[in-house]
């Protein structure tokens, strides 16, 4: 097995097809193709955490991918933010999360704290 590290972008390129190719061919796993699709998807991996990093979500962005996941609605979130109005002001970034706030969120839709402790991104 001949593999060499992804040094530039015609390298990533390069073994990007590579993937690709050994995904269409479906190789099992204790398989000389599988190991190499192993290692190679590993190396892409690294290479993409690297050069293309993606950030924590925004607060408010992540409360409503959960809700859209748990099919919740804004009347769902009243025992964990708060009456209705600061439900919509929290969810409309007109009210920043509390503490208080931040805990509920995290321990009762399983929000990553980080997530939620981010800034907020402007209306």
């Amino acid at each position: 097995m001949n593999i060499h590290p992804i040094r530039n972008e015609d390298d990533y390129r390069a073994t990007l097809r590579e993937v690709s190719a050994l995904v269409d061919a479906d190789p099992a796993p204790d398989t000389e193709d599988g190991e190499r699709l192993d290692v190679l998807t590993t190396l892409v991996q690294a290479w993409e955490a690297r050069h293309f990093p993606i950030g924590a979500p925004d607060p408010v962005e992540a409360i409503k991918f959960r809700m859209e996941q748990g099919g919740l609605t804004h009347k769902d979130l009243e025992g964990l933010i708060g009456k209705s109005n600061r439900v919509y002001e929290v969810l409309g970034r007109k009210r920043p999360l509390t503490l208080a706030m931040i805990r509920r969120l995290h321990r009762a839709l399983n929000i990553p704290a980080d997530a939620l402790i981010a800034e907020t991104a402007a209306a």
